[in-house]
């Protein structure tokens, strides 16, 4: 049955489903350097949250387990996710992002405090192709391989339902590419067709994926976004309307109708 196994036990392709996925994510050892920089962060917090219990391993995906639209990041921050357990939540990046997918109907409210904070995603989930936080919020080419078959089981796992994904950042753009043309580690679903050359990132590209098996999959609309870190979001280089408007298009594509009201002045 999904869940009896020790979650430590299980690789990417032993899942049978993102509840399991998400758990066994969760016990990953597998890059040195990153298990040693979270769980030293965890440790030594920041003085802000000097009484807080740190997360300190890796984080998994959050949100529909029957996503039609899926939001992928780069890593956890070190006091972010990463404190919180939770994608995105606790940190700037997160305040922004949270409050523009409850601007375009898709969470329940505009900010991400804590695990256990009311927070709903609606039709939609966020993940990263890295679970654990880096040093100087960079993780090296190893280790992005290395967690790939996480991000490859997770997006097998939802090709049933997903039809749009979102990109924040050139990185996750790259990481997810190849993920997106590889069959499902554990059998199935075959992947889409990631057209030569590559497509370039960029924000607001959108670009359509055919299924590699039109049996088995459903076309997926790729979008990119600005990442939104505080370099761009406090520059002016993403502004909330300029994300709203790709969350919104990409929702648009997905077949997700808002759930909550949109902004009263739209």
């Amino acid at each position: 049955m999904p869940g009896t196994a020790d979650p430590a036990s299980l690789g990417p392709a032993d899942a049978p489903d993102l509840p399991t996925l998400d758990a066994a994510v969760a016990e990953c050892r597998a890059c040195p350097r990153l298990v040693a920089w979270r769980e030293e962060v965890a440790a030594t917090k920041r003085a802000a949250f000097r009484d807080q219990t740190y997360w300190g391993r890796p984080v998994p995906g959050f949100g529909a387990t029957d996503a039609r639209l899926l939001i992928v990041g780069l890593a956890p921050a070190a006091h972010g996710a990463n404190r919180t357990g939770r994608m995105f939540t606790g940190d700037r990046s997160g305040d922004v992002l949270y409050a523009a997918l409850h601007a375009v109907g898709l969470a329940s409210q505009p900010t991400a405090v804590a695990v256990g904070d009311g927070l709903e995603l609606y039709g939609t989930r966020i993940t990263a192709p890295v679970r654990c936080a880096p040093p100087e919020n960079k993780p090296t080419p190893a280790e992005r391989d290395r967690c790939r078959p996480w991000l490859a089981r997770e997006l097998a796992l939802l090709r049933g339902t997903v039809r749009a994904v979102v990109v924040l950042g050139g990185f996750g753009w790259q990481a997810l590419l190849p993920v997106l043309a590889t069959p499902d580690p554990a059998g199935g679903h075959p992947g889409w067709v990631v057209p030569r050359p590559r497509p370039a990132f960029g924000h607001a590209v959108h670009v359509t994926l055919a299924p590699a098996d039109e049996q088995a999959a459903a076309p997926l609309e790729l979008f990119g976004c600005y990442h939104v870190s505080q370099q761009n979001t406090f520059t002016g280089r993403l502004t909330p309307a300029m994300l709203e408007d790709v969350l919104a298009g990409a929702a648009r594509a997905a077949g997700l109708e808002p759930a909550v009201p949109a902004r009263a002045d739209d």
